[in-house]
């Protein structure tokens, strides 16, 4: 277990060392996309990088009340590299909206970018798939020690599988050449990191939700 969370660790960092090459990369082609052209507000390029910009602040936010409410090490390790990959990402997707002079915002629903604008409901705060509710990120806060770790485990696990969904829709629909890599890599590490939480739940007599 060590290990493979050291690895991870290791992955982590390594996106951090590439995110300002990637950054600049856009900043150099214009978008880097097929044909050198900026992407619309409307381009799924865009909405991606606002949506999941909203989506790994989320994460972000939970994995920093973990590492508040627990003192198991690998844990917080784990907690701690979800929470800089993800921000890192954030800024690079929101830098990228600023290149394009696009706003970060948008009064079309989430996910309407991959044509699904009708199915979150935004209900009790979880705008995205498996984003987690308003509620259980109360519950969350009222949790200590294993309890604690379980939670967290099992609405990371469920807000990287909501991830995944997303980044694969813009490996299909994106442009941008730098995006759908970046894409292309969260779907592999979240998924290395679902298999690692999956081992962690389990050494706790628990399991994902779904």
């Amino acid at each position: 277990m060590r290990a493979y969370i050291g690895w991870v660790a290791g992955a982590a960092a390594a996106v951090l060392v590439a995110a300002g090459a990637i950054t600049y990369a856009v900043a150099e082609d214009g978008g880097g996309s097929t044909n050198s052209s900026v992407p619309t507000a409307d381009s799924a390029d865009a909405g991606f990088a606002r949506d999941m910009a909203v989506h790994h602040q989320q994460a972000v936010e939970m994995s920093y009340i973990v590492r508040d409410r627990t003192k198991n090490v690998e844990v917080r390790r784990l907690a701690y590299d979800i929470a800089q990959t993800q921000a890192n990402q954030r800024g690079m997707l929101l830098g990228w909206l600023d290149l394009w002079e696009l706003p970060k915002v948008s009064a079309d629903p989430p996910m309407t970018w991959m044509g699904m604008g009708d199915m979150a409901s935004g209900k009790d705060g979880a705008l995205m798939p498996g984003m987690a509710t308003n509620s259980e990120m109360e519950k969350l806060n009222t949790l200590s020690g294993k309890q604690a770790e379980v939670f967290y485990l099992q609405l990371m696990t469920d807000h990287h599988k909501g991830g995944i969904h997303m980044a694969e829709g813009c490996v299909a629909k994106c442009r941008v050449g730098v995006e759908k890599r970046l894409a292309q890599g969260m779907v592999d590490a979240q998924q290395s990191e679902i298999q690692l939480m999956a081992g962690m739940l389990k050494e706790r007599g628990a399991k994902a939700r779904s």
